[in-house]
């Protein structure tokens, strides 16, 4: 029985587009924050760009991206519930609940870190009863398992039970009875590679030249000065927010209009979305928080509620926190898995692994 990930595409796509739409708006806020136009602007905004400059400084670092709203509020978001985008209730009351926890070390500073110097990295998708998937890259391997049963739950889907597995299947009883599960790393990005799967990441074509993110940076930061703006307010016990806001649709049409020349230099597959897509993008204001402790940022806060079609849609937060990551290490007592028992028609080989890498 295959894992129904082509399901669960479908009935995300449209709440996931709107919601990394969002959050795309506040990481370019991130990235160019200095580039503002008033003396106000241009102090709130360097308090913002020096906080992510000390990220990078870090060599540990976790981030929690939680979806803090009422599953009606998602559904609003999502479209008109008789419409093909309608979410189903089943997967709106798991996304109310979503929570992701991302962490890193590195044995150098992260913003100098490249894929050899990283200690370990991990990634958590819980939900309102508890963690549904959960993966780590730790030395020669990547850990995974799931709560199968939940998450099958959650999705309103059935999932596969370890009595349904084929014998030539056998490997994965203990994916489907939650236990770790571990696969060399470097094994299965090859088997992904001679599947086709990941040919452009292995082979480097995914990758932005340093010339080409310059540009970009730049194209951005003129929009940004001209569209945004920055304000900042003193709170108590060295904290501080700074509240950054913009018309949505003209942020993110001055913002493609500025990339459209640029795009030969992107990643192949690459589409960016021409202005008549843009047409209907929501025309409101949208304000990204940003909170600062003692000059560090701790959390970044948008209500994706205004990008809804009913003005009066409840308050739909996301939330992104940062701090110290926690463990990271290698999880004791995993199944080793031969890469070379994920064909890619599998239901577990690249879908419910991840692709091996994060």
């Amino acid at each position: 029985m295959r894992a129904p990930r082509g399901v669960v595409e479908e009935i995300t796509i449209t709440v996931i587009r709107k919601t990394v739409t969002a959050a795309g708006c506040a990481a370019v806020l991130l990235a160019t924050a200095a580039a503002c136009g008033t003396v106000q602007n241009l102090t709130a905004g360097q308090k913002v760009d020096h906080a992510v400059d000390r990220l990078g400084e870090q060599k540990s670092l976790a981030f929690q991206l939680d979806l803090a709203a009422d599953p009606d509020a998602l559904t609003a978001l999502a479209g008109d519930a008789d419409s093909e985008d309608a979410l189903p209730p089943e997967f709106a009351k798991l996304l109310s609940g979503l929570r992701v926890d991302v962490a890193v070390k590195s044995k150098k500073a992260l913003a100098d870190s490249g894929e050899k110097d990283l200690i370990g990295t991990s990634m958590k998708i819980a939900g309102a009863e508890g963690v549904l998937v959960e993966y780590r890259v730790v030395g020669d391997f990547t850990y995974y398992r799931a709560d199968m049963k939940a998450v099958g739950k959650a999705m309103g889907v059935p999932m596969p039970s370890a009595d349904d597995l084929p014998a030539s299947e056998k490997e994965f009883r203990k994916v489907l009875e939650g236990d770790w599960v571990k696969m060399n790393t470097q094994d299965l990005a090859k088997g992904q590679e001679s599947s086709g799967s990941s040919k452009s990441s292995a082979d480097g074509a995914d990758d932005i030249d340093a010339k080409t993110q310059r540009k970009i940076v730049a194209a951005v930061r003129g929009v940004i000065a001209h569209d945004v703006t920055f304000h900042a307010e003193d709170g108590r016990d060295g904290t501080e927010r700074v509240v950054a806001k913009a018309n949505f649709r003209e942020l993110i049409r001055g913002v493609f209009d500025k990339l459209r020349p640029l795009e030969g230099d992107l990643p192949p597959g690459t589409d960016l979305p021409s202005d008549k897509d843009l047409k209907d993008a929501p025309n409101k204001k949208v304000a990204v928080d940003f909170t600062l402790k003692n000059g560090d940022l701790t959390q970044v806060k948008v209500d994706l509620s205004v990008l809804a079609d009913d003005p009066k849609a409840p308050k739909l937060p996301l939330i992104l926190k940062f701090s110290e990551a926690g463990d990271v290490s290698a999880p004791s007592g995993a199944t080793e898995i031969p890469a070379d028992k994920l064909p890619g028609g599998s239901p577990f080989g690249g879908g419910l692994l991840g692709g091996g890498t994060l």
